[in-house]
């Protein structure tokens, strides 16, 4: 008899349980991370739902814009405009992974649970892959869980599990489609090597091209990323000036770590030749008072200790007054947005 023939006449409920067993570690791990964010939300840190706490879940959502990829940041922002969609949309997702973590926990609809958690491992590296100052820690949690819902999706819950009570209680959902899909009803040992290997392979690729996209070292040199997770940057772009040296110009922090503010110390306007206005931290921060217009309600451009601090994400329009009486003659001007490192951010301004 050969060995794929000998595989076959293995008892099929038999086979499941002994893979359920292998992989309970995993299926009880990944279905506790994404239970433990739903209870955060719902039941131990409320505040992440609520709109009016600094912790409020949207300002996280803003914070992944600046690196998310296939145009995930485009539509982040079109839903920061929408106060309500962004509550529900966060208590939806939040709903989704109370659900999902307690399904895998329990190993109830266990197949059905880890595609679920596959969805949400490929939204968390899309949105926050390129996150982490020191190590990506976005990308090893999605990669991880992604791996552990493939690992899962093929198993199936197996043993201690509530698939398992209901298959021994009606054993007709052992051959049930539906069950096959969304429960843990065992493969052929043909249909479970297939899925192993391609779920594998899946796996395997999804990990290695985002960690090649965020930081090389596997086709291309190691690199920092195409936004750095731990330099604050800022774009600054549609600079105006007027004659009596009022500076108007749009400002979005859109590179660096969100766990802390950046802030910028010091504007200078440059001409030709020579400084021709300059701000410095102090007048920064009482500009910063009533001439900010930022763009979302939630991370924002505003007044600092050391001059204009910014959250990242934060997009605004800044508006600085002169500091003295001066007139600008016709020409193109620098603007130079220097941060607290000392690392300075240019545009041009055309002064008609």
């Amino acid at each position: 008899m050969s060995r794929y023939a000998a595989e076959q006449t293995y008892d099929r409920m038999a086979v499941i349980r002994m893979m359920g067993a292998a992989v309970l570690a995993v299926r009880f791990i990944i279905g506790w991370i994404y239970w433990g964010g739903g209870t955060r939300r719902f039941i131990y840190a409320p505040q992440k739902l609520n709109p009016l706490a600094h912790s409020w879940m949207a300002n996280k959502l803003q914070g992944g814009m600046p690196g998310a990829v296939l145009g995930v940041g485009h539509a982040v922002s079109a839903i920061l405009h929408h106060p309500d969609l962004v509550y529900w949309l966060l208590v939806l997702v939040s709903a989704v992974e109370l659900v999902c973590g307690f399904g895998l926990i329990v190993g109830a609809l266990t197949r059905l649970n880890a595609m679920v958690s596959i969805a949400l491992s490929v939204s968390l590296m899309l949105l926050f892959g390129w996150q982490g100052a020191t190590c990506i820690d976005e990308w090893t949690m999605a990669s991880a869980t992604f791996a552990m819902g493939c690992t899962v999706l093929t198993t199936g819950a197996g043993l201690w599990s509530v698939d398992s009570w209901l298959m021994k209680r009606s054993p007709g959902l052992a051959d049930a489609g539906w069950f096959r899909w969304l429960g843990s009803a065992p493969l052929t040992s043909r249909e479970m090597e297939g899925w192993g290997k391609g779920l594998g392979i899946i796996a395997v690729v999804f990990a290695l091209v985002f960690y090649n996209y965020y930081r090389g070292s596997i086709f291309t040199p190691f690199h920092g990323g195409p936004v750095s997770a731990g330099k604050h940057h800022f774009s600054l772009s549609n600079a105006t000036l007027s004659p009596d040296g009022q500076l108007k110009v749009f400002a979005y922090l859109d590179g660096g770590t969100p766990a802390v503010p950046a802030h910028i110390v010091a504007v200078t306007i440059n001409g030709p030749s020579e400084t021709v206005e300059a701000w410095s931290g102090e007048a920064l921060e009482q500009a910063a008072k009533d001439h900010i217009q930022n763009v979302y309600a939630y991370n924002k451009f505003g007044p600092g200790l050391f001059g204009i601090k910014a959250r990242m994400g934060a997009k605004a329009w800044i508006t600085l007054q002169p500091t003295q009486p001066v007139h600008l003659n016709p020409g193109q001007y620098t603007i130079i947005f220097q941060n607290i490192n000392g690392k300075a951010f240019k545009t041009q301004a055309i002064l008609p």
